[in-house]
């Protein structure tokens, strides 16, 4: 497949929307910032986001919400950054974020669930009542790791726990009836899908007493999964971490295809350009975004 490279020099690039104008909006988690990239290359900050902000989207109401992990340690490789462990030092604290793209105002939307504080959130998705779902990785701090989480953030400002415990969830995407949240574990490898019966409720499964997510497909190998993007005929494209790749999973949970990227450190995906068959990615090892012409077409997001 043809790939360009859009830009280089970004501080571990992740989150990449398609902006309607056509400009894709990302976070730089190392650089702790959020900045827009034109077609040509030409890169501007629109906001600086101090701990980490990790995955982006485009709400019902024009702004960028970004999910802040609170802030993780980077060590220098080959032309880039790889993440550490948090710096319990600089640690922020997680949090939801609320960015207007055309002034940089920053509102803090979310950093608690009831008592429960916000760890590590990674991703999220809109869906169409305008409501959002995401991840919370939870924190290493040495040789301790919180259990994750996936939260639903309803329209009217309330915040609920949807799935608890979960190994370490990342990227997050939903079908394109709305009727399935597909979640991806960064270290099992895994790709889960949860049926939905109504917007922020998750069927609980037959004998279950809780949240339970189906596995549709596990990657073999040294491959772990990062960000996710849905394509329109249903197939998940999942960002494959050490291999460096996107994995292309149908549906059934089939393995159709896997695009080598070059990038072990490949984070996320993103769809835009004339008719959705321009894949935008993000390469965190590299510091780099680019763009791959796709043979299917994406799924159009609910507010791009």
């Amino acid at each position: 497949m043809k790939m360009r490279v859009v830009r280089s020099g970004l501080e571990f690039p992740e989150g990449p929307i398609v902006m309607p104008d056509g400009s894709v909006v990302l976070v730089e988690m190392r650089g702790e910032r959020l900045t827009r990239i034109q077609p040509d290359g030409r890169a501007e900050t629109i906001a600086q986001l101090p701990g980490g902000p990790n995955g982006a989207a485009l709400g019902p109401d024009g702004m960028i919400y970004v999910c802040n992990n609170g802030g993780m340690s980077f060590t220098p490789h080959g032309t880039g950054w790889v993440p550490g462990p948090v710096d319990p030092t600089s640690y922020t604290g997680g949090r939801i974020e609320r960015v207007d793209p055309e002034t940089g105002r920053v509102e803090l939307l979310h950093n608690h669930c009831g008592d429960v504080a916000l760890r590590h959130p990674n991703d999220l998705v809109f869906d169409a009542a305008g409501g959002f779902w995401f991840t919370d990785t939870g924190k290493r701090m040495g040789r301790v790791f919180d259990l994750g989480v996936v939260y639903y953030a309803r329209p009217d400002g309330g915040l609920v726990e949807a799935v608890y415990p979960i190994d370490k969830p990342n990227g997050i995407g939903l079908s394109a009836d709305g009727g399935t949240l597909y979640v991806t574990e960064t270290y099992t490898g895994r790709l889960l899908c949860f049926d939905l019966h109504a917007p922020g409720k998750i069927a609980i499964p037959a004998k279950a007493d809780a949240a339970v997510g189906r596995v549709l497909t596990g990657l073999g190998g040294a491959q772990r999964c990062d960000g996710l993007a849905v394509e329109v005929n249903g197939n998940i494209c999942v960002a494959t971490l050490v291999t460096g790749a996107i994995t292309v999973i149908a549906p059934d949970g089939q393995i159709v295809d896997v695009v080598p990227t070059g990038d072990p450190h490949t984070t996320n995906i993103a769809f835009g350009g004339p008719d959705l068959r321009t894949a935008y990615i993000t390469l965190g090892g590299s510091g780099q975004l680019i763009e791959v012409e796709w043979p299917r077409p994406g799924l159009a997001l609910t507010y791009c």
